[in-house]
């Protein structure tokens, strides 16, 4: 215990004795004593929102209601570095945060061997196919699956709920 409040000490003395961090960011001036020109919220037993914005160009605003947890939407916007001004808009709930910006990458297409693959499935579970990952040598080699593996498979269907870790 005693080492521990001495490293802790020591720690804290090193820390004293570093400079001050001073970013070469271009709008890390503007940030440092950016003053907040608006604000404004409401804050209800079920509800809430509330925004504001800085002398700097920062702007956000959200608001939420309580919905079965907590289930909120809003949208900030910065000047970045290069000057571009950024925005994202997003929502928050059961599905978890989404934000959406134009800024934002988006993902490759889907390759069209998987857009088909998706179809197919589509159609055999309309069709009443329902393939449930488990391998069936009856499927495969045109045999009668085996006593084991259909009382095996109406034992895992008995307990669908049961995961194993």
């Amino acid at each position: 215990m005693q080492v521990l409040i001495i490293a802790s000490f020591v720690g804290f003395a090193a820390a004293a004795l570093l400079p001050g961090y001073d970013s070469n960011r271009p709008q890390a001036n503007l940030e440092k004593n950016a003053r907040i020109i608006a604000l404004d919220s409401d804050v209800k037993e079920d509800s809430y929102r509330w925004n504001y914005e800085t002398e700097n160009g920062i702007k956000a605003e959200e608001q939420g209601r309580e919905a079965d947890g907590i289930e909120a939407q809003g949208a900030f916007q910065y000047t970045g570095d290069d000057g571009q001004v950024y925005s994202v808009n997003y929502v928050a709930n059961q599905g978890g945060f989404q934000p959406q910006g134009a800024h934002f990458p988006t993902p490759p297409p889907t390759p069209e061997a998987i857009l088909k693959a998706l179809e197919q499935n589509a159609r055999d579970e309309a069709a009443g196919i329902i393939d449930d990952g488990q391998y069936n040598a009856a499927k495969y080699s045109g045999a009668p699956a085996s006593p084991a593996y259909q009382q095996n498979y109406a034992r895992a269907q008995a307990s669908a709920g049961f995961k194993r870790f």
